[in-house]
């Protein structure tokens, strides 16, 4: 197969391995930047024009998308959909992943469980919201953050009264979560690929840190899921649609508690910690849905 994996910088681990395991199963792979493809819309005709040349002949896509380029990114993807090339993240599932408000709604509605969540259009009533999920501490998200940016552990009223005024005036939306004390600075990662858990671990947070992004110098360890938490992955990544994704859950006193769902999860910290071939895979769930 022609394999075409979308990502900006062909340096990261995950492209490298990607492409690694495709060559090593005879598929030709190429590495191109959605950023300077030109999108040709014409009546039957969808076309990709990329470097002087017209990418009619691609049999599947990967896309490494990230989120600051998610609109670009996104209308590339679902012009390969439109030329009838196969995607293990659909443009649609792309979009509702990194929407962190909407996707939370459509999880909630199909009974995942999460942590008491709160959104807001600016409210003034500050300790109102507060007290929709529990009191202090709460944690206050972005709703555009990643990699654990944009993530802050209000202590004491008064500090998460700060914290959501100063979003306020920065017109920055935020959500308000529940602090889950029992997973103490944890949380565990599933990599499913097509419905199934691949590999599974558990990231823990630096000492006096309470996000546990690898990102920001945590560690990671292999670990077995139980059944609510395989259960918990696979639902969620059925209910955003999204064939390969990461999902993030806490562990808590009443059972496993959604956090996200990463519809570009990095290979570099699940291969490390489980000794797993993620890459292989992912490449053989293409050949599988190519047949």
């Amino acid at each position: 197969m022609n394999i075409v994996i979308l990502s900006r910088n062909p340096e990261l681990y995950s492209t490298t391995r990607l492409v690694e395991e495709a060559e090593n199963r005879g598929h030709s792979v190429e590495i191109i930047d959605p950023l300077k493809c030109d999108i040709i819309i014409e009546k039957e005709k969808p076309t990709i024009y990329y470097k002087n040349r017209y990418l009619d002949y691609v049999d599947a896509i990967i896309p490494r998308i990230g989120a600051s380029i998610t609109f670009y990114g996104c209308a590339v993807v679902r012009q390969f959909e439109e030329m009838g090339v196969f995607t293990i993240a659909p443009s649609d599932a792309i979009t509702r992943s990194r929407d962190k408000l909407r996707s939370l709604q459509r999880l909630s509605k199909a009974g995942i469980g999460m942590p008491k969540t709160v959104f807001t259009n600016y409210s003034r009533d500050v300790e109102e919201v507060i007290e929709y999920v529990g009191g202090t501490p709460v944690i206050i998200k972005l709703l555009e953050g990643t990699q654990g940016l944009g993530v802050v552990l209000a202590e004491t009223k008064n500090a998460a009264e700060s914290v959501l005024e100063a979003f306020n005036g920065l017109q920055a939306r935020v959500i308000v979560q529940e602090f889950i004390k029992e997973a103490k600075g944890a949380d565990l990662r599933a990599l499913v690929v097509d419905g199934q858990v691949v590999g599974a671990m558990k990231r823990q947070g630096k000492e006096g840190e309470f996000r546990s992004n690898l990102h920001r110098g945590g560690s990671a360890n292999i670990i077995k899921l139980d059944q609510d938490e395989l259960k918990l992955a696979m639902n969620a990544a059925k209910v955003l649609k999204l064939p390969v994704c990461g999902v993030d859950m806490l562990q808590s006193s009443r059972g496993p508690l959604l956090l996200e769902v990463n519809s570009t999860p990095g290979l570099e910290g699940i291969e490390g910690a489980t000794g797993k071939n993620i890459a292989k895979a992912i490449i053989t769930f293409i050949e599988r849905s190519r047949k």
